[in-house]
Formats: structure tokens, C-alpha cells, sequence
């Protein structure tokens, strides 16, 4: 690096590199405010939507709650005017089970299918599933429900899954899957608060040799 002797020097090198940098230097200043400005504009815009999509959920939450109110026509506008947002998820959960009230089930696989598709949280997707699995169990797609239930989901599920597959197992039929997967969900920590579990290995319980 040049060393400058003198205050001379170092005034000449200065002026010397500002007019030959100095348009670049200044216009990346103004670009770089701009995209201060820029990203400061976004993040509030998505601040807006972000709570306008809430407030638009929380009255599809309250709809269900009203006599009369049409939850699933609510949720589909909802879901149509907010597909991009996280909410949209939760919507289609609430559809879902308003359809399960009401005894369409057929509707209530289609939102959960959608929910399971477009979940942002492997959380979320794991709800969507195991819903949509109970859905299918329902309407005596078996075979549909157990390939629901093989899809890669968190540890905290395995034991629920396991319940699940059971619960196919026995309306199918077959008691001795059923009970080897209802003591697999056990094993898994199933029992913990889930007194119903236990019901169910009782009720398959093998008979004691006399």
C-alpha cells in the first residue's frame, strides 16, 4: 500500500479516487437505501396481511360457533383469499371437521388432503395425516388409510400411528395386527394420557390358560 508523506498527497489521492469512483460509490449508497427502504416496505406489508389473515381466521373460528353460520362455505373463502398464509392450514382444518358434523366425509378427506399437501410445519403435516387417516378409517378405505399413515412423520407421532393402525386393523378384522400394534403405541408412550389405549388392549387381551 502507497504511504503519503504529506496531508498534499493524501487531499490529491482522495480527489483522485472519489472522481473515478465516486458516481459508483454514490450509487451504491442510493441503491442501498433504496433496498433499506425496499425491505423495510415488505416486511411491514407482510406484518399487514399477516394480521389481516388472522383476524379474517378468528371469525371463521367464531362462525362455528354460530347457529345458522355456513362454516364450510366461510373457510373455503377464506382459504381462497389466504392460501399463502399459515392460516389457511388451520382453515381447512375447521372445514374439515364442520364436514365430519355434518357427516361428509368425503368433503372432510378433500380439505385434510389439502391441509396435508400444503402444511408449512412438519407438525402441521403430522395433524393433517393422522386426521386424514381417521377420516379414511371412517369410510372404510382401509387400504387408503393405512398408505396415509406410512408417510414420514415427526417421532412424537409414532405412537399415535401405531393406535391408528390398529384401530384399521381391528375394523377390518384382524385382531391379532390390531393388538400387536395397539402394544406398539403402548411401548411408544401411548398409555400416557390416553386411557382408552389401555381399553383396547384389554378388550384384545389373549385368553390365560386356565
Amino acid at each position: 500500500m502507497e504511504i503519503y508523506s504529506t496531508e498534499e498527497q493524501q487531499e490529491e489521492a482522495i480527489k483522485g479516487f472519489l472522481k473515478e469512483h465516486g458516481v459508483s460509490i454514490f450509487l451504491g449508497i442510493a441503491i442501498g437505501l433504496g433496498g433499506l427502504y425496499g425491505w423495510k416496505t415488505y416486511n411491514q406489508s407482510q406484518l399487514e396481511s399477516a394480521e389481516m389473515a388472522s383476524d379474517a381466521f378468528n371469525k371463521v373460528v367464531q362462525s362455528t360457533a354460530e347457529e345458522g353460520s355456513d362454516v364450510l362455505a366461510q373457510s373455503e373463502a377464506f382459504i381462497s383469499a389466504h392460501e399463502d398464509s399459515s392460516y389457511a392450514v388451520l382453515a381447512a382444518f375447521v372445514a374439515a371437521k364442520e364436514a365430519v358434523d355434518n357427516n361428509q366425509l368425503d368433503v372432510a378427506a378433500q380439505k385434510l388432503q389439502w391441509a396435508q399437501e400444503n402444511a408449512a410445519t412438519a407438525e402441521l403435516k403430522a395433524i393433517a395425516t393422522t386426521r386424514l387417516a381417521r377420516v379414511q378409517l371412517a369410510q372404510q378405505n382401509f387400504e387408503a388409510a393405512m398408505a396415509t399413515l406410512n408417510a414420514e412423520l415427526p417421532a412424537s407421532y409414532e405412537a399415535n400411528v401405531a393406535e391408528l393402525k390398529g384401530d384399521i386393523y381391528l375394523a377390518q378384522g384382524d385382531k391379532d395386527n390390531a393388538r400387536t400394534h395397539y402394544q406398539n403405541a403402548a411401548d411408544k408412550g401411548g398409555l400416557e394420557g390416553n386411557p382408552l389405549l389401555q381399553v383396547k388392549l384389554d378388550d384384545l387381551a389373549a385368553p390365560t390358560q386356565a
